[in-house]
C-alpha cells in the first residue's frame, strides 16, 4: 500500500510533530488535525483546527483521506469523564468518519499502559489479557475495543500501536525497557499505514529493540518493521541503570501506584 492522502490527528503533539515531518516527504498529501491551530509547512500539507469531540468537524476534515493516523487525545492519567469524552468518544468520531467516508486504514495510538499490571519479568504480547495501570489505560483499552468492533462489523482495516516511552533518549530506569526512539516510532507508523489490506485488525507494541524490553515485537507478517535502536546504548547516562528490575513488580512502575490515580478521583 502506497501513501496517498494521510490524515494525522494530534499533529501538534510530541509524536505528531515528528511523524508529520516524515509523512510530508512520503505522502501525496497530509491533512493535519489538532485543537491547537497549525500552519502548513509544505505544499502538500493542509491544516484544520478541530476538536475531536465535534463529530461533524472530524468527518469534514477527514473526507478524502486514504489513511488516518489517530494520535489525538489526552496523553496521560486524568479524570475518567475527561478520558471518556476526549479519548474514547473522540476515537469513535474518527472511526465513524472513516466508515462514512470510505477511508480504508485507520491506525490508532494505543498505549503500553493497557497492560501495565503484568509483571516486569513476563514478556507480554497482544494475546495477553489487558491489565490497565490506571484510568488512562482503561481509555486506551476501550479505544482498542472500538477498533476491533469497526474492523469486525464494518470491515475497516484497523491497527493499534501500543506506544512505548517516546523520548529522544531514555532518561530513567524504566525507559531502558520501554523506550521508543523517534526513528523507530516513524518506522512503526510507516509499517502500520502501509500494511497489507488483508490485515483487518491487529494490535502491536511499538517499542525499540531494547535488551530489557517487557513486550513482544510485532509479527513481521502483520507489521513489517524491525526496530533498530536499543536503550542499552544510553545506559551510561541513565540513573541507576545497573539496578536490576524486580521481575514481580508491575511493568508500569510508578504509574501502577494508587496515588497516581487517586489524585484524579473525587475525595
Amino acid at each position: 500500500m502506497q501513501l496517498g492522502t494521510v490524515a494525522l490527528t494530534g499533529a501538534a503533539g510530541n509524536i505528531g510533530a515528528v511523524v508529520r515531518r516524515a509523512l510530508r516527504g512520503e505522502a501525496e498529501h497530509v491533512v493535519l488535525l489538532d485543537r491547537v491551530p497549525l500552519r502548513p509547512e509544505a505544499d502538500n500539507e493542509e491544516a484544520h483546527t478541530v476538536d475531536l469531540r465535534d463529530a461533524a468537524a472530524v468527518e469534514s476534515a477527514l473526507a478524502g483521506a486514504d489513511q488516518v493516523l489517530h494520535l489525538g487525545g489526552i496523553p496521560d492519567e486524568a479524570p475518567l469523564p475527561d478520558l471518556l469524552d476526549v479519548n474514547v468518544l473522540g476515537t469513535h468520531h474518527v472511526l465513524e468518519a472513516a466508515r462514512r467516508t470510505g477511508i480504508r486504514r485507520v491506525v490508532l495510538a494505543g498505549s503500553n499502559r493497557v497492560t501495565g499490571f503484568h509483571p516486569a519479568g513476563r514478556l507480554t504480547g497482544p494475546q495477553d489479557p489487558v491489565r490497565p495501570d490506571g484510568l488512562y489505560g482503561v481509555s486506551k483499552a476501550a479505544i482498542e475495543a472500538l477498533g476491533q468492533l469497526y474492523a469486525d462489523k464494518f470491515g475497516l482495516s484497523v491497527i493499534c500501536l501500543r506506544i512505548g516511552s517516546f523520548e529522544p533518549a531514555p532518561t530513567e530506569h524504566r525507559h531502558l525497557s520501554t523506550w521508543l526512539s523517534p526513528r523507530d516510532c516513524v518506522g512503526f507508523v510507516r509499517a502500520a499505514l502501509t500494511a497489507p489490506e488483508s490485515v483487518r485488525f491487529a494490535t502491536a507494541y511499538a517499542v525499540s529493540a531494547n535488551t530489557r524490553r517487557f513486550w513482544e515485537l510485532p509479527d513481521p507478517a502483520v507489521l513489517a518493521y524491525t526496530p533498530v535502536d536499543d536503550a542499552e546504548s544510553h545506559a551510561a547516562t541513565v540513573p541507576d541503570a545497573d539496578r536490576p528490575t524486580d521481575p514481580t513488580a508491575p511493568q508500569a512502575g510508578p504509574y501502577a501506584a494508587p496515588e497516581f490515580t487517586l489524585r484524579h478521583l473525587k475525595p
